[in-house]
């Protein structure tokens, strides 16, 4: 019988926002898989040390990347036939994703090339999105109000219309798209109500009204955007949240 694939969420960062089910798969399994960056580090790693099991196999899923592009398909076509030689043996082989697996999450990569083979589990992990909600004291809708969640690698043709069909909108994948797209806000007059998050959860956090930030971002910064009519809300965006 083969083993089992999970596909692990770790949240944004921060060791504590795992669930209780990440951290007994992490320290149960024999086998942990995670994206290494060039240079030999591994934010996945780092994230779920505090939980990993004693004497588990590890496969460094080495990528040829920045954080201002994406990783080549390359590492993932090598990777996945060492965990499925792991499941084919019957051991169980936890791969580790920041944020969500599901959700922008670098396990969609392995789960493409191994989910239909193998038994596959996913395990939940708190957004970064919904991290940056709750740091940042911006609620991200109410009631009624639509919530869009757009890359900014999407042209300004299409961030647009999206914008306006939004009530609340998070503009992830930043990076090098920065300057456009806070041009596009501040000419859309919504710069007041954006804020910026940047690295949330993690060393090096920051967050900061998007008027008063630079021209420049990382790949993992967002900007959080609540346009909806609720009175409350608004007046409470107003308010001193980010100090």
């Amino acid at each position: 019988m083969s083993g089992r694939l999970f596909g692990v969420g770790l949240g944004p960062g921060d060791p504590e926002l795992l669930t209780l089910k990440a951290a007994r798969v992490l320290r149960e399994a024999s086998v942990i898989a995670y994206p290494l960056s060039e240079g030999g580090v591994s934010l996945a790693r780092s994230i779920a040390e505090p939980h990993l099991g004693r004497a588990q196999r590890e496969i460094a899923i080495e990528l040829c990347m920045s954080t201002e592009r994406a990783p080549g398909q390359g590492a993932y076509d090598l990777a996945a036939p060492r965990i499925a030689a792991e499941l084919d043996a019957g051991h169980d082989v936890a791969v580790l994703c920041e944020g969500d697996p599901f959700f922008y999450g670098s396990f969609l990569q392995l789960f493409a090339r191994l989910g239909h083979r193998y038994p596959t589990e996913i395990v939940p992990g708190v957004s970064s999105v919904m991290a940056a909600a709750a740091r940042t004291r911006r609620p991200l809708c109410a009631r009624g109000d639509r919530f869009a969640v757009l890359p900014a690698t999407l042209a300004d043709e299409a961030l647009l219309p999206a914008i306006a069909a939004a009530d609340s909108v998070a503009i992830l994948k930043l990076g090098r798209h920065f300057a456009r797209v806070k041009a596009l806000l501040e000419s859309l007059g919504l710069t007041d109500r954006a804020t910026y998050a940047e690295r949330i959860g993690q060393a090096g956090e920051r967050v900061l009204p998007l008027g008063e930030t630079g021209e420049t971002a990382p790949y993992f910064a967002m900007i959080l955007l609540y346009k909806g009519a609720e009175p409350a809300i608004l007046d409470a965006l107003n308010g001193p949240h980010l100090r």
